[in-house]
């Protein structure tokens, strides 16, 4: 299967992490939504690669959530199947009701931000999941 997904990752304590080409950014204790593609070959398969590098598994940094994601406890994952490419719009939609981390996770679009932080879990589950449910009915 190919698509979208959000990673919905929870953050224990503040930490302060040199991120590639963004150089240090100070990510404060709560919780992040980062969004990506899975329209390749790999597909959904990707997220795998993901909890790998989370769990240590894959010391590899090819994006910048790869940085992250050392820190991180995996909350939740929503995904969207699809063809189309509604990563930088379920990112859009998401930042209506978080925090984005500017430039993390777009060095290839013109979006503000594929990563997004509120300090209320249940606040950042509603807006992802609302920006996935309504993708597809919107278009």
């Amino acid at each position: 299967m190919r698509g979208i997904y959000t990673l919905i990752l929870g953050l224990e304590d503040e930490i302060r992490i040199k991120v590639g080409s963004l150089g240090e950014i100070l990510f404060p204790e709560g919780y992040y939504a980062y969004t990506g593609s899975a329209r390749g070959p790999g597909g959904f398969r990707r997220i795998t690669r993901h909890i790998a590098v989370m769990n240590g598994e894959n010391a590899t940094r090819r994006w910048h959530i790869d940085y992250l994601l050392p820190y991180v406890i995996l909350k939740d994952v929503i995904t969207t199947s699809t063809d189309m490419d509604l990563e930088c719009e379920a990112a859009r939609r998401i930042s209506m009701n978080c925090i984005p981390v500017p430039r993390f996770g777009c060095t290839d679009c013109k979006c503000t931000s594929h990563l997004h932080y509120s300090p209320s879990y249940t606040e950042m589950l509603s807006a992802c999941r609302k920006a996935h449910r309504d993708l597809l009915q919107d278009l």
